[in-house]
C-alpha cells in the first residue's frame, strides 16, 4: 500500500509538470522578462548611454558581458549605491534592491544569463536629449569657456554666473551640465545678491566673498551620484532678481584637452508659494577649524546650526573628502530629546547623495541640527594621500572639509497637515 500510495505521487508531480508547463528551464529568470524592469526601473538613470555610469545596460546585448560583475556588485549592496543604514529613518530616494531582486539576478547569472523572449521586454524609460530634467525654461551660462589641460591637477576654479534677472522668479527643478562630464568630479553651486557691478566672468582661483550669500541657494550642484534636482511635487525655490550664481569648479584631467562651458537649465514653477506649493530654504553646517592628526582612525568633527524658527527638515546632504568615514545627522529638541534622522556608516567621496526624506520631520524653534563626522587619517585608509600629515579645511580633495547641507520647507505635505489638525 505505502509502494502504491509513493506511485500515484509520482504520478501526480509529473501531471502538474505537464499541465503547468512548470520545470527548472521554464523558472529561469531572463533579461527581458525579470532583468531589464529592474534595471529600467533602478539603474538607467546612470547606465545608460551619454549618463555618468562606465557602461549601459539598457540592452541585453550591454548587460550580458557584465553579469557576473553585476551580480557581485548587487549581492555585496554595492549597486546601487545607497550609503543610509536602512533602519534610520525612511527616503523617498532609496534606490536599493529588495532581497527578491537582489535573488533574481543572482539565478539569472548563475544559468547562464538568457536573453528570453524579445516580445517580453517592456518598453526602455525615455530621457530627455542632453537635459535630464526635460527642455529648460531658462539656461544660464558661463560666460567664457574653462580649457582643462591634458594632464596635472587643476586647482578648484571659482567662476560666477550672471543672471540678468529683471524679477524674482520661482524654479521647481535645476540642473547643472558641463560640457564633458569626464573632466569635471564635481560642482558645489551657490547664489549670491547683486550689487548691480558687472560680473567678471573671469575664473578665480579663491572665492569672493565680497557679496552676501543668498542662505537657500539654488538648490543643486553636481557630484558623483546626483544628476540634477528635480524638486518634489508642491516646493519651489526663488532666485531673487539680480541674484548671481557662483559655481565651485572641481575639474579632473582626463589625458585630453578640453574645454568646458558649463549651462544651468532651470524649469519655472508655474507661480510662487501658495496653498498648493512650499518653499524651500535649508543652509549648511561647516566646520573649518578641525585639525585631524597624523595617523588617526577615528577622529571626530562636529558642527551645529540652531533653529530659529517652526520648520520642517526635508532634505540631508554630508560633504567630506577622501578620509571622511562616517557621518550622522541628529536633532537635538527643545526638551534635550535626541533624534538620530541619518546615519551613514560608511561615507563614500565618490558616490555623494542627498538624502531626501520620505516625510519632512519637524523641528520646532529652539531645536538644534547636528552633524557628527569621524575621519581616517591611518595607513589603514587606503584612499588616504598621506598619513603623515595633520589634516585641515582646505578645498583640495587632499584637504578635508565637513559640510552639513540641509533642505527645509516651511510646512508639511497636505495630508500630514490635516494628520495633525
Amino acid at each position: 500500500m505505502r509502494f502504491a500510495r509513493r506511485g500515484l505521487l509520482a504520478v501526480a508531480v509529473v501531471a502538474l509538470v505537464l499541465l503547468t508547463g512548470s520545470s527548472a528551464v521554464a523558472a529561469t529568470p531572463t533579461y527581458t522578462k525579470d532583468i531589464a524592469p529592474i534595471i529600467y526601473t533602478k539603474c538607467a538613470e546612470c547606465h545608460r548611454p551619454s549618463s555618468m555610469a562606465p557602461m549601459s545596460l539598457m540592452t541585453f546585448e550591454d548587460a550580458r558581458p557584465w553579469a557576473r560583475a553585476i551580480k557581485q556588485k548587487v549581492a555585496a549592496r554595492e549597486m546601487p549605491p545607497w550609503g543610509a543604514d536602512p533602519t534610520v529613518g525612511t527616503f523617498k530616494n532609496d534606490p536599493s534592491l529588495s532581497q527578491a531582486q537582489i535573488d533574481t539576478i543572482a539565478a539569472w547569472v548563475d544559468a547562464g544569463a538568457p536573453e528570453g523572449n524579445k516580445a517580453d521586454l517592456p518598453a526602455a524609460p525615455q530621457f530627455a536629449a542632453g537635459w535630464t530634467i526635460g527642455k529648460p525654461d531658462l539656461v544660464f551660462k558661463m560666460v567664457r569657456p574653462f580649457t582643462v589641460p591634458a594632464d596635472g591637477t587643476v586647482p578648484y576654479t571659482y567662476v560666477t554666473i550672471p543672471t540678468n534677472l529683471k524679477e524674482d522668479i520661482w524654479i521647481r527643478g535645476v540642473e547643472l551640465r558641463p560640457t564633458d562630464r569626464r573632466v569635471v568630479h564635481h560642482i558645489i553651486s551657490d547664489l549670491v545678491e547683486g550689487d548691480g557691478q558687472p560680473v567678471d566672468p573671469a575664473p578665480k582661483l579663491t572665492r569672493d566673498r565680497s557679496r552676501k550669500e543668498i542662505p537657500s541657494g539654488l538648490g543643486a550642484g553636481l557630484v558623483p551620484g546626483r544628476l540634477y534636482e528635480a524638486f518634489d511635487e508642491g516646493i519651489v525655490r526663488k532666485i531673487p532678481a539680480g541674484a548671481d550664481i557662483v559655481l565651485q569648479m572641481h575639474y579632473t584631467t582626463i589625458g585630453q584637452q578640453v574645454v568646458d562651458q558649463t549651462e544651468i537649465g532651470v524649469i519655472l514653477a508655474k507661480e510662487p508659494p501658495s496653498a498648493r506649493s512650499r518653499s524651500m530654504s535649508g543652509g549648511q553646517m561647516p566646520n573649518t577649524t578641525f585639525a585631524i592628526p597624523p595617523g588617526h582612525a577615528n577622529y571626530e568633527v562636529t558642527a551645529q546650526k540652531a533653529i530659529d524658527k517652526d520648520t520642517y527638515l526635508a532634505n540631508l546632504y554630508p560633504h567630506m573628502h577622501v578620509r571622511g568615514k562616517d557621518v550622522q545627522y541628529r536633532i537635538v529638541y527643545p526638551d534635550g530629546r535626541e533624534e538620530v534622522v541619518l546615519n551613514v556608516p560608511k561615507y563614500d567621496f565618490n558616490w555623494q547623495t542627498r538624502y531626501q526624506l520620505a516625510e519632512p520631520k519637524f523641528m520646532p524653534k529652539g531645536s538644534t541640527l547636528k552633524v557628527i563626522a569621524h575621519y581616517d587619517n591611518s595607513t589603514g585608509n587606503r584612499f588616504n594621500p598621506d598619513p603623515t600629515q595633520t589634516v585641515r579645511w582646505g578645498d583640495q580633495t587632499w584637504e578635508e572639509m565637513l559640510i552639513g547641507y540641509f533642505g527645509t520647507v516651511d510646512e508639511p505635505p497636505a495630508p500630514r497637515r490635516t494628520q495633525q489638525q
